[in-house]
C-alpha cells in the first residue's frame, strides 16, 4: 500500500466472517472467487460437505440430548437430596413430637409452652410431617409395628386395639411406624388346635 502524505500506512482489514455476509454462503479459508473455481471443478466437494454438516448436526444433537438428560438427572438428584435432608431432621424431631404428646395427654401443655408446641407442629405440617396411627383401624405391618399381641371377640381381623406410639411419614415415605397393640379374632388359636388334631 502506498504510503499517505502523514507517512502512516492504511490499516489493513480482513473479512474473517465464515459467513459472506452478500451471498449467505459458507466461507471456507479459500477466499470467495477461488472457492467457486474449487466447487466447479469438484462436483464430488458438496456431497463431501453436506456429509459433513449431517455428522457435525448428528453431533450437536447428541450433545444436546445429553445435556439435557445430565440436567434432569441433577434436578431430579437436588430433590431427591432435599428431601432425604428434610426427612433427616424431621426423624430427629419425632421424640420431641412424643414428648409434646405426652404433656397434651397428662394436662401439662399449657401458657406459652403450649403456644410453642403449635407452632412446632405447624411448621413440621408446613413440611409434609403428618401423624398416622388410630385405635381400631386394620393392622398394616407395612405402616404399624406390633409391640403387644392378643386375642378379642370384637375384632374380625387383626386391628390396632390400641395406639402406643403414633407414627410419622412425610409424603409416601414413612419416617417411623406406628407402634401399636393388635388384636386378633379368638377363632384363630381354636382353628389352628383343629389343624394339629
Amino acid at each position: 500500500m502506498p504510503p499517505r502524505d502523514n507517512g502512516h500506512e492504511e490499516p489493513v482489514i480482513r473479512d474473517n466472517r465464515k459467513i459472506d455476509p452478500e451471498t449467505g454462503q459458507v466461507r471456507d479459508s479459500v477466499p470467495a472467487d477461488q472457492w467457486a473455481e474449487q466447487a466447479s471443478e469438484t462436483p464430488a466437494g458438496n456431497g463431501e460437505l453436506e456429509a459433513q454438516l449431517a455428522e457435525r448436526t448428528a453431533d450437536l444433537q447428541r450433545l444436546q440430548a445429553e445435556y439435557v438428560n445430565y440436567r434432569r438427572r441433577v434436578e431430579r438428584d437436588r430433590a431427591a437430596v432435599r428431601e432425604q435432608a428434610v426427612a433427616g431432621a424431621l426423624t430427629e424431631l419425632l421424640p420431641v413430637l412424643d414428648d409434646i404428646g405426652r404433656a397434651r395427654d397428662h394436662g401439662e401443655l399449657t401458657g406459652g409452652f403450649a403456644k410453642v408446641a403449635e407452632s412446632l407442629e405447624s411448621a413440621l405440617t408446613k413440611l409434609g410431617l403428618s401423624a398416622f396411627g388410630q385405635k381400631g383401624e386394620p393392622f398394616d405391618p407395612t405402616v404399624h409395628e406390633a409391640l403387644m399381641h392378643s386375642y378379642s371377640p370384637d375384632v374380625t381381623e387383626p386391628t390396632a386395639v390400641e395406639v402406643l406410639q403414633p407414627g410419622y411419614r412425610m409424603g409416601d415415605r414413612v419416617l417411623r411406624p406406628a407402634r401399636v397393640a393388635v388384636a386378633e379374632p379368638e377363632d384363630a388359636p381354636a382353628a389352628s388346635d383343629d389343624d394339629e388334631n
